[in-house]
């Protein structure tokens, strides 16, 4: 069973996101907030594997939650989806950087929203190619930057580091090289490791910042 707490400060949009996860058998709605500060108490009192987040709320927005869960090691196992209204724009790399394991829009197909849920709570990253170009495009303007460790992965790793940063998922990722998903996901594991990638996401952003995605 995945929990899934909810923090978005509209009520209509809290109703709906608790009624479409108490239609699924293996996702349960543990509780919902509607500001940053109630989602962090929400978040200690529940542990639950996944928390749906607005970005712009009053008081304690969204990017301010998400830098205090990363600051907590206590609810580090929670990974966030952060559901918007808004389309991409510069604060989406900043919610990458804090700690956020992907980007869906309100008006998202239900079945997209509950496939969310289920991705990230097994450790995958939800960011699709168009959300990933855009990012990437936003990012090039800064230049590379030093990541630690990157100098440790293989010509192999690199690569799929890149791959990975493209939004493909490792069975993509395997189709295009035409290898299998567990080599991708061998390789995938182990530049994680080496980079000490908190998730899949990050290793997204490391990616970004050492200019790897293209």
């Amino acid at each position: 069973m995945i929990t899934v707490a909810v923090a978005d400060d509209q009520a209509v949009a809290r109703m709906g996101l608790k009624a479409l996860l108490e239609r699924e058998p293996d996702l349960r709605h543990v509780g919902e907030a509607a500001d940053g500060a109630g989602a962090l108490a929400l978040l200690r009192r529940t542990r639950p594997d996944v928390l749906l987040l607005d970005i712009r709320m009053p008081g304690m927005d969204g990017l301010a939650t998400l830098r205090a869960i990363a600051a907590d090691a206590e609810l580090s196992a929670t990974r966030i989806v952060v559901v918007t209204t808004f389309a991409v724009d510069e604060y989406v790399f900043t919610a990458l950087q804090a700690g956020a394991s992907g980007f869906l829009l309100k008006d998202s197909a239900p079945e997209e929203l509950v496939n969310a849920v289920r991705v990230v709570a097994a450790g995958e990253a939800l960011l699709s190619p168009a959300i990933t170009r855009k990012v990437i495009g936003l990012f090039g303007r800064h230049g590379a930057e030093p990541v630690l460790g990157l100098d440790t992965l293989t010509p192999r790793e690199r690569e799929l580091v890149a791959w990975v940063a493209t939004g493909k998922s490792n069975e993509e990722i395997a189709k295009e090289l035409v290898i299998s998903p567990d080599t991708v996901r061998t390789h995938v594991s182990r530049a994680m490791v080496k980079l000490h990638a908190r998730d899949r996401a990050q290793l997204v952003v490391f990616a970004m910042r050492a200019g790897l995605a293209v």
